[in-house]
């Protein structure tokens, strides 16, 4: 499996409230739906540990994908790429970072 963080700030203008009731509406539920899906996480910082500094990024997106090679047809799909182009619309230069598990032998 491919773990993907995707870290990120909203674009100046959008408000936490605007991204979290789309999040919640449109892009969670369409992710989860995506045959290559395993989970789909999205995450609000709330700080730094041991520290009072605002943390880096406002949001992280975790996304499991147990099959990399449906993954790219999953997400060339017409819907995918509207909600794509929705998140782009929302998020400031987001960070997407793949990753893979040590203990599985995938990194």
């Amino acid at each position: 499996m491919t773990r993907i963080f995707v870290l990120f700030n909203l674009k100046e203008g959008v408000t936490a409230q605007d991204y979290e009731a789309w999040a919640m509406e449109t892009d969670i539920p369409n992710v989860r739906s995506l045959k290559s899906i395993a989970d789909f996480q999205v995450f609000k910082s709330t700080g730094v540990l041991g520290s009072d500094a605002a943390a880096p990024y406002a949001y992280i997106e975790v996304i499991d994908v147990a099959d990399m090679e449906q993954f790219g047809p999953d997400a060339s799909s017409e819907t995918m790429q509207k909600v794509a182009a929705e998140f782009q619309s929302l998020a400031d230069n987001p960070t997407f970072i793949m990753t893979g598990n040590l203990e599985a032998g995938s990194a």
